[in-house]
């Protein structure tokens, strides 16, 4: 079975990030999958995933994601594969217009990996979306959240769309020892409370919460920030206005996620709104205590295994650091978190792909 993945880029993101994990996988289990970016700008899970020399990676060239040409760049591989798997817009648009023009009868699959977009907001675009939707022979939520959002943004058919929860790799995880504070600066002290928050600089992920909540918690408390991006340069200049520039590490783009999570005590997700949450099951996985935002997608993968606060309250944010840093909840927390961890290996996700891939096919 020959299956295409296809998405805008290998940037640091969650659905980018399942793409580098699962096709080696995907491979192991004798599916032959490829990868076609739009963009092949060489970000550092693109470099790893090449330096893995597992699958063909088929590249667009570096125009605008935005270009309707990419929809003729893309025809010729149609025919080439049993199926192809789309990831992210605009990816999903310019891969079914390829599809329509083309009268290509391969069977394409949709992963929906959020529960809100602009696009939702837009009543030109949720007609359009609704179109574009309708052409994928199957459309895959990473929960139920999700599933419950396309049902009622796009009127489809229940029958159409299945739930496959995100996954993670476990082994990895376990196997990657903590870094050194000193490593990352000298003014972090083995006795501090280290705080840690993975994502990109945009507004869907709020840094600025998790910022503002160090004012009310002891100067021992610090905080890591890893991700770049368009806001980055605000959150920068936040913390210089509250007086934090020795409590607060801009580290960006990293490729060593696990190991720095594993140095940290704590790891917090302030999101606005998530389809998962990758990096919560990550940080469970990795023995660390998780607190984050109460939004949908995010707190069912939290609850009951972490800390849940009200998005953009800084303040409770801090009340929940200070309850999480008491030694009798933080060991209870880790305990509940390994636990809930387990619930979601990659392997299992992919097994579950296969399947799927297998139904469409007979």
């Amino acid at each position: 079975m020959k299956v295409l993945q296809i998405i805008n880029n290998l940037s640091t993101g969650g659905a980018e990030k399942l793409i580098l994990e699962t096709i080696p996988l995907f491979r192991k289990k004798g599916v032959e999958a490829d990868l076609l970016v739009l963009d092949d700008t060489k970000y550092p899970y693109m470099k790893e995933l090449e330096a893995l020399k597992c699958c063909t990676i088929i590249s667009t060239g570096k125009r605008s994601l935005y270009n309707p040409l990419l929809i003729f760049k893309i025809i010729p591989y149609l025919k080439k594969y049993d199926l192809i798997h789309v990831h992210l817009f605009p990816a999903q648009y310019w891969t079914i217009i390829a599809k329509i023009i083309s009268f290509s009868k391969t069977k394409i699959i949709f992963t929906e990996h959020n529960t809100f977009n602009r696009r939702m907001q837009n009543f030109f675009f949720k007609k359009i979306d609704k179109n574009i939707y309708r052409f994928y022979d199957k459309i895959i939520c990473i929960t139920k959240e999700v599933k419950e959002v396309m049902l009622k943004h796009c009127e489809f058919k229940s029958k159409d769309i299945f739930v496959i929860e995100n996954g993670v790799n476990l082994d990895s995880i376990i196997k990657a020892s903590p870094m050194l504070r000193e490593e990352i600066d000298r003014r972090i002290l083995e006795s501090d409370k280290l705080l840690i928050q993975v994502a990109g600089f945009r507004a869907q992920k709020d840094q600025k919460t998790v910022i503002r909540s160090l004012q009310y918690l002891d100067l021992s408390v610090k905080l890591l920030l890893v991700g770049d991006g368009i806001f980055r340069k605000e959150c920068e200049n936040l913390v210089v206005e509250l007086g934090l520039k020795e409590r607060v590490f801009f580290l960006g783009i990293r490729i060593d996620v696990p190991n720095l999570i594993k140095m940290a005590d704590i790891s917090v997700v302030s999101s606005h709104w998530e389809g998962f949450g990758l990096v919560a099951v990550e940080s469970m996985a990795a023995g660390k205590p998780v607190i984050a935002s109460n939004v949908e997608g995010l707190s069912n993968v939290v609850e009951g295994a972490g800390i849940l606060f009200e998005k953009g309250n800084d303040i409770e944010l801090a009340s929940k650091i200070k309850k999480v840093l008491n030694n009798s909840v933080y060991n209870q927390l880790v305990n509940l978190g390994l636990k809930r961890a387990e619930k979601y290996n990659i392997t299992n996700m992919v097994d579950l792909h296969i399947d799927m891939y297998k139904s469409l096919l007979e």
